[in-house]
């Protein structure tokens, strides 16, 4: 079985890389970092006219209809660039969602507009701190009004609708849960922009109050959903961070080739070697796991559930290691803000919580390994 992408694959994967080299700069990534920006409107735009921001929309919602495979090809660009756009919250969780239980208006009303960067998404999961799970959800909806808080919300301060999980019945079941989809033009919604590591994926505290909602799906499917969204977007994120953690090694490795200390490259000494080789690893490693979980996305395959829990932990796990060691290796010089380490530090532990924490994933693998095996 061949889990390499394919030449045309390749090809686009070169063809992203070119256009974020070009626009996609770390001064780009700073501007919003120092918030200038709550993020680069230029590049968002730029990205929609390449055809990168529906590459996984089907055609007849304005989209390329190109696939699954091809937006992990994207993501990890957009992880070695850094992106700072809301591209994981709006496709990776807001459109995934319509397209996994939207009814045709409600694509037809959004998937364009993501397609074409006139709309930004995003999902409404979690409620402050502690890991997902459908008890920890307080938000109310009645008669399709939502009341409530949802913290953090990736992008939410910038989001045009948000999708939104909320309590409708509770009988301590999962479904209890159902789905709403939120116009938040339409009022009953107020967003405060958070402090975060990563400034450059903002996160927003955002209430709710008497709020007219859409149902999204059918009523008590919520759950579901959502974990079949997580699955996904494990995947796709799996890949930004393998895209981040090579970068870092790149960084690590070219600076040690340079970096002359007592007569001679610091790649040299054996302490660089070993730190660059474990970097190696653990990124190729990832990267393995991330293709399987590819194969099993695109092809809707029954493993999906524990291979996106596989990629989320080992890339995860990769980023954070090679981003960590990067600073190592540049020393005293990859500790100032000059130097661009910082900047892969702060998103590969920003993406580390984005979905759920990695002891939430490890629980996740070991309980659906218990049930295929009980099966």
């Amino acid at each position: 079985m061949n889990f390499d992408f394919s030449d045309d694959q390749k090809q686009l994967r070169d063809q992203a890389r070119k256009f974020l080299t070009e626009k996609c700069t770390s001064k780009a990534v700073r501007v919003v970092l120092d918030g200038q920006s709550p993020y680069d409107r230029e590049l968002w735009k730029g990205l929609a006219e390449m055809g990168f921001l529906g590459v996984a929309v089907p055609e007849e919602y304005g989209g390329a209809g190109a696939g699954h495979l091809e937006l992990c090809v994207i993501a990890e660009e957009m992880g070695r660039a850094l992106a700072p756009v809301p591209f994981s919250s709006t496709v990776y969780l807001a459109a995934e969602a319509l397209m996994l239980a939207g009814s045709d208006a409600q694509k037809q009303a959004w998937l364009p507009k993501i397609a074409s960067g006139e709309a930004i998404g995003t999902l409404a999961l979690f409620e402050g701190s502690g890991n997902q799970s459908p008890k920890a959800i307080r938000l109310e909806a009645s008669n399709n009004v939502l009341n409530g808080v949802k913290k953090p919300v990736p992008d939410g301060a910038i989001a045009d609708f948000v999708i939104v999980a909320a309590r409708t019945a509770s009988t301590g079941r999962d479904s209890d849960i159902s789905l709403f989809l939120v116009d938040v033009k339409s009022g009953g919604v107020e967003a405060k922009l958070l402090t975060n590591l990563d400034p450059t994926r903002g996160q927003a505290e955002v209430t709710f109050t008497n709020c007219k909602a859409e149902p999204l799906g059918a009523a008590g499917d919520g759950w579901s959903i959502i974990t079949q969204v997580l699955d996904r977007a494990a995947v796709l994120i799996g890949f930004e961070q393998i895209g981040g953690a090579d970068r870092a090694l790149e960084m690590g490795r070219d600076y040690a080739l340079d970096r002359i200390a007592f007569g001679r490259p610091i790649g040299s000494f054996q302490a660089v070697k070993h730190m660059l080789a474990d970097m190696y690893v653990s990124a190729t490693l990832a990267r393995s796991n991330c293709y399987y979980g590819a194969w099993a996305l695109s092809t809707g395959a029954p493993e999906l559930s524990e291979a996106a829990a596989s990629a989320r932990i080992s890339a995860t796990q990769a980023f954070q290691h090679c981003a960590k060691n990067n600073i190592q290796v540049h020393g005293g010089m990859g500790f100032t803000w000059e130097f661009d380490c910082h900047l892969y530090y702060r998103r590969a532990n920003a993406l580390a919580l984005g979905l759920g924490s990695l002891s939430y994933w490890e629980d996740q693998l070991i309980d659906r390994m218990r049930k295929r095996n009980a099966a």
